[in-house]
């Protein structure tokens, strides 16, 4: 009885260390399961070379509109924030007092033409005496000289005359250049005075408009190379700013309209049968949202700075923009993209394919047999949600774009596709695709709870 006693404590160790044997060895299958991954393949594609900035716009022409007389404003000849042409009457000051300077000069001239006149012929009378020894000779030069003296001041008068001509044309205030009008500064009844320090109203020339922004002075010999081409191209896309717009008024031009919340549409979180509101229970309108859509613009590169800025280390640039829609707006910040050339059979793979690990950047490429293998890259630039590959991949080959986090190298993978199910039987025969599928790891990669 003392040996059974004995050997029983012996017979319930063993027991436990083959359990744990057991399950050791299971959860060692288990991590030898097939990892769920999505792939692409490595390809070539024609991939432009860009370089991206921050921009802002300012118009093509911008003129301060002031008087150059003083006066009260009698008329404003337009509205706030209309477009006007060049040469469009915009402001009538008082023209009274000008018009009075002016028939005043005007009289003045007269009066200096017939006097001058009458010096003129009075001097060559003179003159023909002082041939016969009629006159002295000292009387003849001081008809000459006051013959001279009177068309001296019809010179004046009519620079007078000119001057009173220009200030009654004045009184009436033209637009310099083509534009959309601001803010008015003055309004009817107002006194004006001649280059106040206050301008009436400003003019900016919108259409076509400008975008000024700088690129790294690195970038500077590539566009050297290829700025004299031709006009290279330009985009331009306004800020979208992330808060919606929910005004009820607000037109559809340039919004996303998007529906409301369905927990809110429904009226109340409990339900009655058939998934509607309970009875008795009011169900609330969906709320649209009205999120503004940033539309890019097309233009062309237009300027160039003759000098590098030495405090950032750039070079300052400016692009035209025809802009018939008046999308981009004066002093809005825009981001803008110069496209300075097209590279032909360049190598790309989605930018999360790229890894960068303490010995640089690699990607996992999956083989023949269905693993995963970890091969290092080299990357020349990134365009977009594409990265070109400078060496290190080949044209076609699989790389894995999504479940980098749970691979090891060599490790076994199973292709999944987007929406979470397997894409076909890889990486590790039927069992591999079974599990993969329905396994615990790959439920874990869809977000459903893993079973026991």
């Amino acid at each position: 009885m003392r040996a059974t006693s004995v050997r029983r404590p012996i017979l319930a160790s063993l027991a436990v260390l083959s359990l744990t044997g057991a399950c050791s060895k299971k959860q060692e299958q288990r991590g030898r399961q097939a990892v769920p991954v999505l792939a692409t393949r490595a390809k070539k594609a024609a991939v432009p070379y860009t370089i991206e900035a921050n921009g802002v716009v300012i118009p093509y022409q911008s003129s301060t509109v002031a008087s150059q007389v003083e006066g009260i404003i009698r008329r404003v000849a337009f509205q706030e924030g209309q477009d006007v042409a060049k040469g469009q009457v915009l402001f009538e000051i008082d023209p009274r007092p000008y018009q009075a300077q002016y028939q005043v000069a005007a009289a003045n001239l007269a009066r200096s033409r017939a006097t001058a006149e009458n010096a003129q012929r009075e001097a060559q009378r003179y003159a023909a005496l002082a041939q016969q020894d009629y006159v002295t000779r000292e009387q003849a030069d001081q008809q000459r000289a006051s013959a001279a003296s009177t068309a001296a001041s019809v010179a004046a008068d009519q620079a007078a005359l000119a001057a009173a001509r220009f200030n009654l044309e004045n009184t009436t205030i033209r637009a310099p250049i083509a534009g959309r009008t601001g803010a008015l500064l003055v309004r009817e009844g107002n006194l004006v005075h001649a280059s106040g320090a206050t301008p009436l109203v400003v003019i900016n020339q919108i259409s076509p408009i400008l975008v000024r922004f700088a690129i790294p002075s690195t970038q500077l010999p590539l566009l050297q190379r290829y700025g004299t081409v031709g006009g290279l191209v330009v985009t331009a896309t306004p800020s979208s700013g992330s808060e919606s717009v929910t005004e009820p008024t607000a037109g559809p031009i340039g919004l996303s309209v998007g529906g409301g919340d369905p927990a809110q549409a429904a009226g109340s979180t409990s339900t009655g049968q058939g998934g509607g509101p309970p009875s008795g229970t009011r169900a609330a309108p969906a709320t649209p949202s009205l999120v503004p859509i940033a539309q890019p613009e097309n233009g062309s590169l237009s300027f160039i700075d003759n000098a590098v800025d030495t405090t950032t280390g750039t070079v300052l640039l400016k692009a035209s923009f025809p802009n018939p829609n008046k999308r981009l707006w004066v002093g809005e910040f825009v981001a803008t993209k110069l496209e300075l050339f097209v590279e032909q059979n360049a190598l790309v793979v989605p930018t999360p394919a790229v890894v960068t690990g303490q010995q640089g950047t690699y990607v996992y490429v999956i083989t023949d047999s269905g693993t995963a293998q970890q091969r290092p890259v080299r990357v020349e630039r990134t365009a977009g949600d594409l990265t070109v590959i400078a060496s290190g991949l080949r044209d076609g080959e699989q790389v894995v774009t999504d479940g980098q986090a749970r691979l090891t190298p060599n490790a076994k993978v199973v292709l999944n596709t987007p929406q979470g199910g397997p894409a076909g039987r890889q990486g590790g025969g039927r069992r591999g695709v079974a599990g993969a599928a329905g396994g615990p790891q790959a439920r874990a990669a869809r977000g459903a709870p893993a079973s026991p």
